[in-house]
């Protein structure tokens, strides 16, 4: 690195070695060929100079080497000009300009809390570069959840994270947060899925004080053997984190046991990330409709828009009195809008076009953050990056678990699933449903399915059916195939029962080769392209190869058409990560 204008080589700011890759928008690592590949970015040293004393290897000797210094100010020395460089066939792209010298942050402590999980793997995106990567791997503390969640993380799938807040006491300041002494339970919980296009996502809000059945888990200790954990039915869902030694991976099985939806991957820090966080990106911004005087939380806050940052901002989050009812549920809407604010923020071209800041925000992040140890390593934590990345804010959705008072309850305190509602927000995540229109995806979707309908059918009678209920009401199953063999000629059909699974909307799977019986079966059921599955073909029961018709939870009874938006939208409180709410 040049050291011309600089001063003291350990000065200077290890942002300056990132520079901005046009053709990919990625900021990159630009270290000199020759100098050492250190694993944490920071100042090059040269190595050390033999040649004060004996001659270079080009047969340059001491002398004319030191008749090639600059003139020096009094007392110090000024390091010798490199030898120039023929110049690369392309320039490299990056910036050219120096910056003025800056001092290296010291004793950078920041915890990441649930708006930072989910922010960090903006920031690893941003960043880039794998020495500076595997210097943050080396921050991420992991712990291993066994079958509790995916072995590993795959680009071309849907998929979903368990992004964990905890009441543990860290830092100073905190003695008005959360429970004395605690071993840090689940206090604010959010099941963030990406769809497979990565044209949408959605954050699902699980509340602390849901009623739950924990189910038996696996854990492992600090000295790597097992221990299992009793389950207990009836209980909060935050005692799924911490009570009787319970991990992660705990929380993550309650999260299927109550949803059906199987969390892959799990991100947790305890709450005083917030003050850390919010304090890097210089505050994030805020609204609330009337002026706010909280003295249990001290937050003080002018009516209309505010910018919060360190202990404001924790407190902004963690009060319950300021804003509608006083309870959790009014306060998870809070958490939602400022988690909307904080993406933005994070996403902002203020944040990702800053070297210097991207660094900082990536140390503070990653230094509290726990993950699954299946995303503990550095290509894992990047390829998830990128992958959130895509997403637009506009089609993350904020929304949280259908709940009603625990009737058992004289003094309402805890919540219960509402089983009218709830099921079909599961099913919607669980079929990687948008809870926003997304014409983009609706445009690329059509265009790819459009071809599965093109093409000769079969005849009716050619078509070979198994038909499998999938979540459709009792008896459908058996109505279908009578509608197919008695009024539709489709005679080579049968029923096969249950399907393994429940699912949301009606498919077809097929095998290439079966693709005319395919087309021809879609066009008496009124199955769109994006119904039918190119896949495998299976064996019915008479060892011949044969299709497979799954009646989902959309299905209207036999012989109705049927469509890949005749799935119904449940009616919720939601918003998305692009609106600007003020909390009231």
């Amino acid at each position: 690195m040049d050291a011309q204008g600089r001063g003291r080589a350990d000065d200077v700011d290890p942002a300056d070695q990132w520079v901005l890759n046009p053709r990919t928008g990625e900021y990159e690592l630009r270290l000199s060929p020759s100098a050492p590949q250190s694993p944490v970015p920071g100042p090059r040293r040269a190595a050390p100079d033999s040649s004060r004393t004996s001659g270079d290897a080009d047969g340059t000797d001491g002398t004319a080497r030191t008749a090639r210094r600059r003139t020096a100010a009094p007392g110090r020395e000024v390091p010798p000009q490199r030898r120039r460089r023929p110049a690369p066939e392309e320039p490299v792209p990056g910036r050219r300009g120096r910056r003025p010298e800056k001092k290296k942050s010291k004793g950078r402590k920041a915890l990441l809390w649930t708006g930072g999980s989910m922010a960090f793997v903006v920031l690893v995106a941003g960043v880039g570069g794998y020495v500076y990567l595997k210097h943050l791997e080396g921050n991420v503390s992991t712990t291993d959840v066994g079958t509790a969640g995916s072995s590993s993380f795959k680009k071309d799938e849907a998929f979903n994270i368990l992004i964990i807040g905890t009441d543990k006491r860290t830092g100073e300041g905190n003695e008005g947060y959360g429970d004395k002494g605690s071993v840090g339970h689940a206090d604010t919980n959010i099941l963030l899925h990406v769809s497979r296009d990565r044209s949408n996502a959605t954050a699902l809000s699980i509340p602390r004080d849901l009623i739950v059945d924990i189910p038996e888990c696996e854990t492992t200790q600090e000295d790597g053997t097992k221990k299992v954990i009793p389950g207990s039915a009836g209980v909060r869902f935050n005692q799924s984190l911490g009570d009787l030694g319970r991990d992660a991976g705990c929380t993550m099985r309650t999260v299927k046991e109550t949803t059906g939806i199987k969390p892959d991957h799990f991100m947790m820090a305890d709450f005083n990330a917030v003050k850390t966080l919010t304090t890097a990106v210089d505050g994030v911004d805020v609204c609330v409709e009337h002026a706010v005087d909280d003295p249990k939380s001290h937050l003080k806050l002018p009516a209309g828009e505010s910018r919060v940052e360190g202990e404001q901002a924790l407190a902004f989050v963690r009060t319950r009195h300021a804003f509608g009812n006083e309870g959790d549920l009014d306060r998870i809407k809070v958490q939602q809008q400022f988690l909307g604010s904080l993406m933005r923020k994070m996403s902002s071209g203020d944040t990702l076009t800053s070297p210097t800041k991207l660094v900082k925000l990536a140390e503070a992040a990653t230094k509290a953050l726990t993950v699954d140890s299946a995303i503990g390593k550095v290509g894992t934590l990047k390829d998830m990056a990128l992958e959130l990345k895509k997403v637009p804010p506009k089609n993350i959705t904020f929304t949280t678990v259908p709940v009603i008072d625990n009737p058992a309850e004289k003094v309402k305190a805890t919540v219960v699933v509402n089983e009218a509602k709830a099921p079909r927000v599961f099913d919607m995540i669980r079929e990687d449903i948008s809870f926003t229109e997304v014409k983009q995806k609706q445009k690329k979707e059509a265009a790819a399915v459009a071809a599965r309908l093109e093409g000769e059918k079969s005849e009716p009678g050619e078509i070979r059916v198994r038909v499998m209920n999938g979540g459709a009401p009792a008896g459908s199953a058996q109505q279908e195939l009578a509608y197919l063999q008695t009024e539709a000629g489709v005679a080579k059909s049968e029923n096969a029962g249950n399907a393994p699974a429940q699912t949301a909307r009606t498919t077809l799977e097929y095998a290439p080769d079966q693709a005319d019986q395919a087309r021809a079966l879609a066009a008496i059921l009124g199955l769109s392209g994006a119904a039918m599955k190119p896949g495998e073909s299976v064996t019915n029961s008479q060892g011949l190869p044969t299709m497979t018709l799954t009646l989902g939870k959309d299905f209207k009874g036999a012989g109705v058409k049927l469509d890949a938006k005749s799935i119904e939208t449940p009616d919720l409180d939601k918003s998305t990560a692009d609106q600007k709410q003020c909390a009231s």
